[in-house]
This record gives C-alpha cells, structure tokens and sequence, in this order.
C-alpha cells in the first residue's frame, strides 16, 4: 500500500568504486531507479531512510514518494538492495517506479493467531510451513500482511493459502494446496529395552557325561591287571 513518505534523492553522473566511496562519506549510497516505460536513473539516496522503510511493517513492499533534485517526483518500491555484511551499511539500491493504476505481483507475510485445540487439548506440535504468499493486486491494495485463525486446527489438520482472505482486487498467486500450517501428533516415547533373558542352565547329560569322564581314570586304576 502507498505510504505517506517521501525520500529526497540527487541525481548521478559519476559511476565507480571511488564515486560510491565519495558518496558514502556524505552519508549516501548509490542508487538507480528505473520502470515505467522511462530510461533508468542513477541517484544517491539516504541509506538511514532505505533501512527504515524496510524494517517497516510494510517492509520491501512500502510504495513511497522518490523525489529527485531538479527532477520526477514518482512512486516507487524498493526492489533489490546490498549491505556490507561486515560493517553492515547499504552498498547499493534498486528502486522501481509504480504505476498506480496496474496490477503488480507482491509477496505478503502470512500470521496465525490462536492455540490449537490440537496442541491445547490433544498434546499436538504445531508446524509453521509457509510465512507467506504471493498476490497480484493493484498497487493501493497491497495489504500489510494476512492473519489466519487457527484455534479449530486439530490433529491432522492444516491451512492452505486457499483460505487466505483475498479483497479487492487481490489474486492469489501461490497454489492454493500450499499448506500453511499444520498440527502434529508428537512422536510416541520409544518402548523401554526388554531384559536380557538370564542365561540358560547347561544341559544336565552333559553334566553327567563330564563326571563320568571324570571318573574314568579311577575306573581304569582300579582294574586287575593280566598275568
């Protein structure tokens, strides 16, 4: 959904490592918007007011006011961007113009509210499968986010993207079987070991039959000799 923001740009006419450098000491980070049927334009933007915007609650998908010195003043949506991953700055912007009267493909974050009653009542997991979505909708209508109710889910059951709410002019883009999520059952406690079973006595001929060996030298002993 379009914002009330507005973000002031300069326009670029130097490129390079050394030109990004220079701007980044002045607190900006290069940037290039593009779209609309017009040629693209190389800018230097604020990166504080790019992070903020995108750790809005509307995230990448915020439609906000691009004002360029000298220059268009234009809807646009933050489409790509780059951040030094070890000093954690924003290296570079892609921006998109918007055309507010045509249908554009967003993704939207999908929440759950409510306890299962299969987790409450019948001791089951949830599994959250998908976080979100992806619409087509005219530029005004993108919603914020989607919240789906889960508090009937029982064991074995799911939500699909099906069941997200579509309003206006949104389109459900992702296939309506995608599951969102989902109560398990939890896995049964493995059976403790059996016993080992106590050894098994030896068989009691062949106690007889080594006693008997045993004996049979004396037997022999005692035999009378031949004359």
């Amino acid at each position: 959904m379009k914002k009330d923001i507005t973000i002031t740009a300069e326009p670029r006419t130097l490129r390079g490592k050394n030109e990004a450098r220079r701007l980044r000491v002045r607190g900006l980070a290069p940037a290039v918007v593009y779209g609309a049927g017009k040629d693209s334009t190389a800018i230097a933007i604020s990166p504080k007011e790019v992070h903020r915007i995108l750790h809005s609650g509307t995230g990448q998908n915020t439609i906000f006011n691009l004002a360029i010195q000298d220059g268009e003043n234009t809807p646009v949506m933050i489409i790509d961007w780059q951040d030094d991953p070890v000093k954690d700055k924003l290296l570079h912007v892609d921006l998109k113009r918007i055309d507010l009267t045509k249908r554009i493909t967003v993704r939207i974050p999908v929440h759950t509210k409510g306890e299962p009653k299969g987790v409450k009542l019948q001791g089951g997991l949830l599994e959250l499968i998908t976080r979100e979505v992806e619409i087509d909708c005219l530029p005004d209508e993108i919603p914020d986010m989607f919240t789906l109710d889960i508090t009937e889910l029982a064991i074995g059951q799911s939500v699909r993207a099906s069941e997200v709410p579509m309003r206006g002019s949104m389109k459900l883009l992702s296939s309506p079987e995608l599951v969102i999520a989902h109560v398990v059952s939890l896995r049964a406690e493995e059976a403790p070991a059996v016993e080992a079973a106590p050894a098994v006595a030896e068989p009691e001929v062949i106690k007889k039959g080594k006693k008997e060996e045993e004996g049979a030298p004396a037997a022999a002993e005692a035999k009378p000799k031949k004359k």
